[in-house]
């Protein structure tokens, strides 16, 4: 890893993460109620809840609107979840995010895989990451992209990175 890579992981507070593409294998089921259905990675959620065990903020910002969103990733533990988010305000929530938060973009490793989060990868300092199976405009703008796909642990490896960058990672393993 080269040192400004390093250092930039070294800088990160907050993960904001999109969830179909990022979270899941970007393919929902549609059942006859209104909810659909996404598979989770486990490994991604054991990551993120020992990112918050280690005082890292998490954010959730997608254009999806399903109530088990917030129930999956809520039992996780993470309480900043904008759901139903318009493209076109996808970078406005970020903003609004990160300021209600007193962050500079330097601090926020965010993960998108699909065109509507195009703006905040190309945002300002924001260290952009994206999973393998991410469109090509995305993985054009990406600082990192993760070997694995989305739903397949990339925000697993993306956690994994940064925690281990600020030797927080085996820390937990004492648990």
């Amino acid at each position: 890893m080269d040192i400004l890579l390093r250092t930039k992981l070294a800088k990160i507070t907050t993960f904001i993460f999109d969830v179909d593409g990022v979270m899941t294998d970007a393919t929902v089921t549609a059942f006859d109620d209104v909810d659909l259905g996404r598979t989770y990675n486990v490994r991604d959620g054991f990551a993120m809840q020992l990112a918050l065990k280690s005082g890292f903020e998490i954010a959730i910002i997608t254009g999806g609107k399903q109530e088990s969103i917030v129930k999956r990733l809520g039992k996780i533990g993470i309480n900043h979840i904008f759901l139903g988010v318009p493209i076109a305000d996808k970078l406005k929530i970020f903003d609004e995010f990160i300021a209600s938060k007193g962050l500079n973009a330097n601090e926020v490793l965010f993960m998108g895989d699909d065109l509507p989060d195009y703006g905040i990868m190309k945002h300002r300092d924001v260290l952009a990451v994206c999973p393998a199976d991410a469109v090509q405009e995305i993985q054009s703008v990406a600082t990192i992209i993760t070997p694995q796909n989305g739903g397949k642990g990339a925000v697993r490896e993306a956690i994994e990175m940064v925690l281990k960058t600020q030797n927080k990672w085996n820390f937990h393993l004492n648990l």
